[in-house]
């Protein structure tokens, strides 16, 4: 007979579809392990009834004296009876496919398979009416998980169940997992119980069956830029405290890591690299664990003011660091607060408000850098007003200017030990009441009211602010390396500056016309006047000169000029000549 010429055409796709429909019927079903329901031979979502009756026919045959049934099969059976007679495991098992008790079932096959099934030590699943106790706090429901990701903090959740063992055993380090994300993300979690909201965070599969694809508990995280339930992030990885709490903090919340380094990096990996201005924070961990979140919040938070590293305690290195910044054990923070001052050193661990209180009490070098960004904060601007506040006519500025270097460093350190004396002077004495015949009185008066500030100038990097102080005079402090002569040489000079009363005055009285005019010409409200230091660098020199021109500067009648631009040189009473930014 022959096969007419179609079926010799289509024959091939004709094979494949009769082998595709043969292997779905055939080989398919066998594929896939029975479910425990196909271990009892009752239907799937059997109600608890049929499957008591089925497990006790299923028994009368094991007592049977023909009975061959192996052991392992008795276990199967035994298993899946205990796991779907109870009400929470066959609610997990139903709806999303959950068996998280299989490490027993194979703990007993490999135990009492050589056994005499009469042998079995029953239930098998002893402690699941412990697992069943709910250990749970912070449990959300719908309503309340809409209102919790709506919340300023970042939202992490805990998908559980209380029939898991799994779960029961995470719980403490849930725990520890809040306590380190405190102030940083907040923790909830979500029992499986509740089906629309567990439901929302389990996978799905081809058959639309929700499950969770690596069992529970399962985290997931609102950022705080998530507003909608379906933008959560699922976290990926192994379920270790350290872990998840780095997850968090990068993945979630995005703070910077604080990295490690060794003795032989620390110096010119971090303070070396680190920003001259900022204050390095050093902590040395026992653990070798990441830095805690609140950690990470402090280096972005403080990222303007200081520079933050880890180094893991070696006994063995304990006597470096004891020598070089005083460290006697771990955990431990160190701030150094610039070149030549003492290291300060805090031994233990702190809760969130009392580190905060230690960066806010240390986040200053001692000497504090003049930038662009800090010259308001500081009053050294004349855009601004004294750290006195806005009603303070007049103030003053000291700065030592230069390019970074052991010259630099040197006279840093003595203009820092100058501003320490002057403290010290106004310390000894009851407010308002300096004695105005010690030679350094009028700048303690000063510093102690806020209206004389020491800082220093990175004339490398600030080379127009550095050359605008010192005129054309800035050989050796200002510009980058090389610029103008070879020898780096740093100055200290004094700013005064001055607000104009008249200006002042019409501000206080409205007349708004006169002053729309002298802001329609780009002015500002102080004028400023730079008097160098020219004397011995010795602590007391200096501020018998910085407390000479504040005297002067203070009880003369100095006018307020307009476009003047000159130098001044030497002291105020001697050289009247203004550099001026003015109305």
């Amino acid at each position: 007979m022959a096969i007419p010429a179609e079926v010799r055409r289509y024959w091939l796709p004709i094979v494949l579809f009769a082998a595709g429909f043969l292997f779905q019927i055939l080989v398919l079903p066998h594929s896939f392990p029975p479910s425990h329901y196909d271990v009892l031979g009752v239907e799937r979502f059997a109600p608890v009834e049929t499957v008591v009756e089925a497990y006790e026919l299923l028994s009368k045959e094991w007592l049977a004296e023909t009975n061959q049934q192996p052991t392992v099969d008795i276990i199967k059976i035994r298993y899946a009876y205990e796991l779907l007679t109870n009400p929470i495991l066959k609610r997990d098992y139903d709806l999303f496919g959950l068996d998280q008790h299989t490490d027993i079932l194979k703990k007993v096959k490999e135990q009492y398979q050589k056994e005499h099934f009469l042998k079995i030590d029953l239930p098998l699943l002893k402690d699941s009416s412990v697992h069943s106790t709910d250990y749970a706090f912070n449990v959300l429901t719908y309503e309340s998980f809409i209102h919790a990701i709506s919340e300023e903090h970042p939202l992490l959740i805990m998908v559980y169940s209380k029939g898991s063992p799994h779960c029961a055993k995470f719980i403490e380090y849930w725990k520890q997992i809040g306590i380190r994300l405190d102030g940083v993300a907040n923790t909830a979690m979500v029992e499986l119980g509740d089906v629309q909201l567990a439901g929302h965070f389990a996978d799905k599969r081809f058959s639309k069956q929700p499950f969770f694809r690596n069992g529970l508990p399962t985290l997931v995280a609102y950022p705080t830029d998530c507003r909608r339930p379906s933008c959560y992030m699922r976290y990926p990885g192994e379920l270790y405290v350290d872990s998840v709490v780095d997850w968090v903090a990068t993945s979630v919340v995005g703070l910077p890591r604080i990295l490690y380094y060794s003795k032989e990096t620390l110096g010119p990996q971090f303070i070396g690299k680190s920003a001259h201005h900022k204050v390095k924070v050093i902590f040395f961990s026992s653990t070798g664990e990441r830095a805690a979140p609140i950690l990470r919040q402090a280096a972005q938070e403080y990222s303007t003011y200081a520079s933050f590293a880890f180094v893991l305690w070696k006994e063995d290195e304990s006597q470096i660091w004891w020598n070089s910044l005083g460290v006697e054990s771990a955990p431990s923070l160190v701030f150094l607060k610039g070149a030549g001052v003492k290291p300060v050193v805090y031994h233990g661990t702190f809760a969130k408000s009392e580190f905060t209180k230690i960066m806010e009490e240390h986040k200053h070098q001692e000497l504090r850098q003049l930038r662009s960004d800090t010259s308001l904060e500081l009053g050294c601007d004349a855009r601004g007003h004294s750290r006195a506040g806005n009603d303070m006519m007049v103030w003053y500025c000291v700065v030592i200017a230069g390019r970074p270097g052991v010259e630099l460093s040197k006279r840093r350190q003595i203009l820092r030990k100058a501003q320490d004396q002057l403290f010290s002077d106004a310390d000894s004495n009851p407010a308002g009441d300096v004695d105005n015949s010690v030679e350094v009185s009028s700048a303690a008066t000063a510093l102690k009211d806020d209206r004389l500030t020491f800082v220093w100038l990175d004339g490398e990097v600030q080379k127009k602010f550095c050359a605008f102080y010192l005129a054309n005079d800035y050989s050796g402090a200002c510009g980058p390396g090389g610029f103008g002569d070879e020898n780096d040489k740093s100055e200290l000079f004094i700013i005064r500056f001055q607000r104009n009363a008249t200006y002042e005055a019409l501000k206080a009285g409205k007349t708004n016309n006169l002053i729309e005019t002298f802001q329609g010409h780009h002015t500002t409200d102080a004028s400023q006047l730079v008097a160098r230091y020219h004397g011995l660098d010795e602590i007391q020199e200096i501020n018998k000169w910085i407390s000479q021109i504040i005297k002067d500067g203070d009880t003369r009648e100095i006018p307020y000029f307009v476009s003047l631009l000159k130098h001044c040189h030497g002291y105020l009473n001697k050289s009247l000549c203004f550099l001026l930014n003015s109305l």
